[in-house]
């Protein structure tokens, strides 16, 4: 089994980036393999509602989304990492994810979910929410913890001072491998869920 792991911080080594590492020493321990992109401090455009990728199956923009693209879907689960910014994640991030999903068309459904979030203080549930609703809408179900998926620090560093926040992360490393396998499982004893055509309703008809 495999999980990407996306660093939306722009410092690679910061905060945000010991809660990923902490959850990573869980993965391996339950002989999960992880791999972890560092987008945050790259130039990533945000979606221009093009259309262009239902015609070429990958967004016109060839950057990290379409480096991640194949890598998500070769994935059994997704972690998301983020600092807070105003009570919000990095734009940066956000610009990737909405065009990671957006522009790939392979199914996501059960494919396992998780965000982190780092702030000095505040904004954490709010950016946590943010982030969860990539992976509600996409038919992905959402791995917890023992507390919302949060960590703390300002300088860099100072994440692994926080032992309420790194024993979270582990925990839900932990939670996101049960839940992974347990689908694994299901889906060779009794398949997916049944789907339905997706029926398309318009405000203005």
């Amino acid at each position: 089994m495999k999980v990407l792991l996306i660093n939306g911080s722009p410092k690679a080594n910061g905060n945000t980036s010991i809660a990923l590492h902490e959850m990573e020493k869980v993965f391996a321990v339950e002989g999960i393999e992880t791999e972890l992109l560092h987008i945050g401090n790259q130039a990533i455009r945000s979606c221009i509602a093009c259309g262009g990728c239902a015609q070429k199956g990958k967004c016109v923009f060839d950057d990290a989304v379409n480096e991640a693209a194949a890598k998500f879907e070769a994935s059994d689960g997704l972690v998301v990492g983020s600092p807070v910014y105003f009570a919000s994640a990095n734009a940066t991030l956000v610009a990737f994810l909405t065009r990671l999903f957006y522009s790939t068309s392979f199914d996501k459904a059960m494919k396992v979910g998780a965000s982190v979030v780092c702030a000095r203080r505040g904004g954490c549930s709010a950016t946590f929410d943010e982030l969860n609703k990539f992976f509600t809408i996409s038919g992905m179900p959402v791995a917890s913890s023992q507390y919302w998926n949060s960590i703390h620090g300002r300088e860099p560093g100072q994440a692994a001072q926080d032992a309420e926040g790194l024993q979270t992360m582990r925990t839900l490393a932990r939670n996101m491998s049960f839940l992974m396998k347990s689908i694994a499982l299901g889906r060779e004893a009794f398949g997916l869920p049944e789907t339905e055509p997706h029926e398309w309703t318009h405000f203005i008809r």
